[in-house]
C-alpha cells in the first residue's frame, strides 16, 4: 500500500509538472497579444480644414440707369476691357427724341424770357415817368423772374435727358477682364426698380482670394497671417499658398451650425486659378519641432479589463518588461494622425499599445484537397 501511494504521487507530481510546462508553453507574449508602435521624436503640424471658392478681389457688377433694347454689344467673355470703355449700346431714339423736345422746351422758355424782360424794361421806364403804377411794374418785373425760372427748369430736363441718352452708352467703370455677360443684342433690360446686371469684371485676376466658412469650434484657433496651403480640382496633386487676410465676424448658421467667412489672399502671378474654383483649405495653426509623438490611435485603446471602466482621457498603455503599464500623459497638438506629448513617463522608443492584435481564423486555413469525379 505504502508503494502504490508513492506512485501516485509521483505520478501526480509528473502530471502537474507536465501540466505546467504545457500552459507555459501556451502563454502568448504581450507583444503579439496586441498591435503597438514606437513613440518617437518629430515635428507636428496642427491645421483646421474647410471649403472655400476663389473670387476676385474686385468683382464690379455693370448695371444700366435706363431701360431700353440692347442694339450692339462692343465687349464678350474674357475680353479685357478698360475704363471709359464701351461694352454695349441701348437704342437712343426714345432717349434722342427727348433730348429733341427739351432743346425745344428751352428755347420756348428762353423767348417767353426775352418778352419778359422787355416788357419789365418798358414798364420800369414808365413807371419812372409815373406814367403806370407800382403795381404794373411790380407785375411786368414778376412776369420776368417766372420766365427766367422757366428757362432755368427747361435747361435741367436738357441736362437729365441728355445724360439719359449717354446712360445708353455702357461704359465700363475699372480696367480688368469680363467674367460673365448676362445679355444678348434684342435683349430688353429694365431699370425701373433694381439696377439689372449686364456684365461682371474681375478688376486684376493676379490676385484672388477665398471665402471659405470655418465652424466656429476652429474660428479661435485662426488669425490674420497664418499660412494657408490649398489644393483644387483642377490641378490634383499641386499645392497652392496663401495668407489669411480676414476673419470676418458675421456669423452664419447652416443647419444649426454657426460658422464664419474667413477671407484668404492668394497670388495668381501665373492666372493658374480661376474664379469659381473650388479650394479645399488647410490653415496652419500651430506647429512644433522636435518633440516626442505618439500615434493618435493610443489614446483610444483599453485593455479588456479596462474596458467598462472610466479613464482618464490622456492615458496611454506601454509594455514595459513583459507587463502592460498605464501612463498618464500630457498632451499639446496634433496633426489628427500624431500627438505631441509634453510632460509624461514616457520616452523615445517606448512600444505604445495602439489595439488588440489580429486573431488569427485557423478556420480560415484551407487545404487543397483533391475531387474526384
Amino acid at each position: 500500500m505504502r508503494n502504490k501511494i508513492i506512485l501516485l504521487l509521483i505520478l501526480a507530481l509528473a502530471a502537474g509538472g507536465g501540466y505546467y510546462a504545457w500552459k507555459k508553453t501556451r502563454i502568448v507574449p504581450l507583444e503579439q497579444q496586441y498591435r503597438t508602435a514606437s513613440a518617437e521624436m518629430g515635428d507636428v503640424v496642427q491645421t483646421v480644414s474647410a471649403n472655400g471658392t476663389l473670387n476676385p478681389v474686385v468683382l464690379v457688377n455693370v448695371g444700366t440707369q435706363v431701360s431700353g433694347t440692347v442694339m450692339k454689344l462692343d465687349a464678350d467673355f474674357n475680353d479685357h476691357v478698360k475704363a471709359g470703355q464701351v461694352l454695349a449700346r441701348l437704342d437712343p431714339s426714345l432717349f434722342a427724341a427727348q433730348v429733341a423736345q427739351s432743346e425745344a422746351n428751352l428755347a420756348n422758355a428762353k423767348a417767353s424770357l426775352a418778352l419778359t424782360s422787355a416788357n419789365e424794361a418798358r414798364s420800369h421806364a414808365l413807371y419812372r415817368q409815373e406814367y403806370v403804377a407800382r403795381q404794373d411794374f411790380d407785375t411786368a418785373v414778376q412776369a420776368r423772374r417766372s420766365a427766367q425760372a422757366q428757362v432755368e427748369l427747361a435747361r435741367a430736363q436738357l441736362e437729365r435727358d441728355r445724360t439719359n441718352l449717354n446712360y445708353s452708352v455702357i461704359r465700363s467703370p475699372v480696367s480688368g477682364v469680363i467674367i460673365d455677360r448676362q445679355i444678348d443684342v434684342g435683349q430688353t433690360v429694365a431699370a425701373s426698380f433694381q439696377t439689372p446686371t449686364l456684365f461682371r469684371i474681375a478688376q486684376d485676376l493676379r490676385k484672388m482670394q477665398i471665402d471659405s466658412s470655418f465652424a466656429e469650434a476652429d474660428i479661435g484657433l485662426i488669425k490674420v497671417g497664418q499660412t494657408v496651403h490649398f489644393t483644387v480640382d483642377a490641378f490634383p496633386g499641386r499645392f497652392f499658398d496663401g495668407k489669411v487676410s480676414q476673419v470676418r465676424l458675421n456669423a452664419a448658421v447652416q443647419q444649426n451650425v454657426v460658422t464664419y467667412d474667413v477671407v484668404v489672399s492668394v497670388d495668381n502671378s501665373d492666372q493658374t486659378l480661376k474664379p469659381g474654383m473650388t479650394a479645399y483649405v488647410n490653415i496652419v495653426v500651430a506647429q512644433r519641432q522636435n518633440v516626442l509623438l505618439v500615434p493618435n490611435s493610443a489614446f483610444r485603446f483599453r485593455p479588456e479589463g479596462e474596458k467598462k471602466r472610466r479613464r482618464a482621457t490622456n492615458t496611454i498603455y506601454v509594455i514595459r518588461g513583459g507587463n502592460l503599464e498605464a501612463v498618464e500623459v500630457r498632451i499639446g497638438i496634433t496633426d489628427n494622425k500624431m500627438t505631441s506629448i509634453l510632460e509624461g513617463n514616457l520616452k523615445s522608443g517606448d512600444q505604445v499599445v495602439i489595439g488588440d492584435a489580429k486573431p488569427v481564423d485557423e478556420g480560415s486555413q484551407s487545404t487543397l484537397r483533391m475531387r474526384m469525379f
